[in-house]
């Protein structure tokens, strides 16, 4: 696994998380299913963006509050980036600003390139409470 960034002036940050701490990323259980068909997993964003979206554990919930809200039917893939074939880089928000319960100086895991599936070392249901807020399983 290689830690960069793309733009050339942003440093240290890029090595600031230990690779032994997973990152996570939310999609449905639709295209987790083709992934495994496929035998690798690449959202959306990898044609749009050029990455694939992923976040700590600190930053799942605001992230699923903020972009998934609603939203049924969902996974939160743990990966080990220390299994990663793609490259992945700690950068700021691409959006700019994170979402609402992110600190700004946070940066976030993207993936440049589409993740490997013995990189995903466990497959979560993301499930909403009585609320319909987003709640993370205790043994997480």
């Amino acid at each position: 696994m290689r830690l960069s960034s793309r733009n050339p002036h942003y440093a240290p940050r890029a090595t600031q998380h230990a690779t032994r701490n997973m990152i996570y990323h939310i999609t449905s259980h639709i295209a987790w299913n083709e992934a495994q068909a496929k035998g690798e997993y690449a959202a959306p964003s990898l044609a749009n963006e050029g990455f694939i979206h992923c976040s700590t554990i600190s930053q799942v919930l605001p992230v699923a509050e903020n972009f998934y809200k609603g939203q049924t039917g969902l996974v939160l893939l743990v990966i080990d980036p220390a299994l990663l074939s793609s490259t992945l880089n700690w950068e700021p928000p691409s959006g700019g600003a994170p979402p609402p319960g992110v600190p700004e100086s946070e940066t976030f895991p993207h993936i440049y390139g589409p993740i490997n599936l013995n990189a995903v070392t466990k497959i979560i249901d993301l499930e909403t409470s009585e609320d319909e807020t987003f709640i993370l399983p205790p043994n997480l």
